[in-house]
């Protein structure tokens, strides 16, 4: 779906990059833009795909409280200020206090949200949330009776054009917390070892070609803009504020199992107090969440989330 750290998959399939890493393990992948967010990661629990781009929280509480065991294939980024809270008429987070919040709610704004107000020792009761679809909240935030928002880019970039705009939290606070991952299902990429190599390899060839300045990069960035429904210079304000892993190495030094089991321990406690792992379910740790090294946060009978660094391991010592 249309997200500054997504569009390498647009690009990687309007370049060829993609058939190329295909073709030399003799398989087919076939790339496919949704433009809902949410109704992608539906189909794809559906069964309608065999993998999607999302964050960590949305596929912990979605395909895998589900039942769906799914495979975080490539964690491609994380948000470095993508998502923020706004306010009008307010220049500290505290002036949150009592207003009506519009957001994507259940979502990674919330979650961002949830964590700022804890920041300041303020809690959900503090503050009435008004969910809004991220199709609709750049809009809804001109309106003169809405002060709060909690939404990510390209909306962001948006709603702070208004002249009274004032972001007053961000993800830079909550560093590596908000992951963008491709999530496969963890059966296909069992069957098919080689669907994990190419998705891999095309990944990080993607990476090597986008960053720099020469006449190549400066035309991936131009038309992954293009395809976001901006221009390069509006992509590369998002691109600023997302830390990409440019290299396979860059993500094997940052996503250590430490760190992983630390975020997905606050984004399952998150989660749960929210209801989002199932009516029923008795705790925070209800889906187990394998990390890369094997161990697992939560319930072990019951893994359905996994952290694979297999393929990321053979991309950075040249074995794709």
């Amino acid at each position: 779906s249309i997200y500054v750290g997504y569009m390498p998959w647009s690009f990687m399939d309007e370049s060829g990059i993609m058939d190329k890493w295909a073709d030399k393990y003799d398989i087919e992948v076939d790339i496919t833009q949704v433009n809902d967010y949410i109704q992608g990661i539906i189909m794809y629990t559906d069964g309608q795909f065999d993998g999607v781009t999302m964050t960590n929280m949305d596929l912990l509480t979605i395909p895998a409280a589900s039942g769906v065991d799914t495979t975080a294939l490539i964690t491609g980024n994380f948000s470095n200020g993508n998502d923020a809270v706004v306010l009008k008429n307010g220049d500290s987070l505290e002036d949150i206090k009592g207003r009506d919040v519009n957001l994507l709610e259940l979502s990674v704004s919330h979650y961002t949200l949830a964590r700022a107000l804890d920041s300041v020792g303020l809690t959900e009761r503090d503050i009435n949330v008004i969910n809004t679809s991220d199709a609709d909240i750049a809009s809804v935030f001109s309106h003169d009776s809405v002060t709060a928002a909690t939404l990510w880019n390209p909306q962001l970039q948006t709603a702070m054009e208004h002249p009274d705009a004032v972001k007053v939290f961000d993800s830079t606070q909550i560093p590596g917390e908000i992951l963008d991952v491709m999530g496969v299902k963890t059966k296909t990429l069992e069957e098919n070892p080689e669907f994990g190599k190419a998705i891999t390899g095309a990944w990080y060839e993607t990476m090597a070609i986008m960053h720099g300045n020469n006449e190549a990069a400066i035309e991936a960035r131009k038309m992954m803009g293009n395809a976001s429904g901006t221009d390069i210079e509006g992509y590369e304000v998002q691109l600023d504020a997302t830390r990409m892993f440019r290299t396979p190495q860059e993500k094997l030094d940052y996503l250590t199992p430490e760190r992983l089991r630390e975020t997905m321990k606050f984004v399952s406690e998150f989660s749960f107090k929210h209801g989002l792992l199932g009516d029923n379910a008795p705790s925070a740790d209800v889906v187990g969440i394998e990390m890369p090294d094997g161990d697992i946060l939560g319930n072990e009978s019951n893994v359905q989330m996994r952290f694979n660094h297999e393929f990321v391991k053979m991309a950075a010592e040249g074995e794709l």
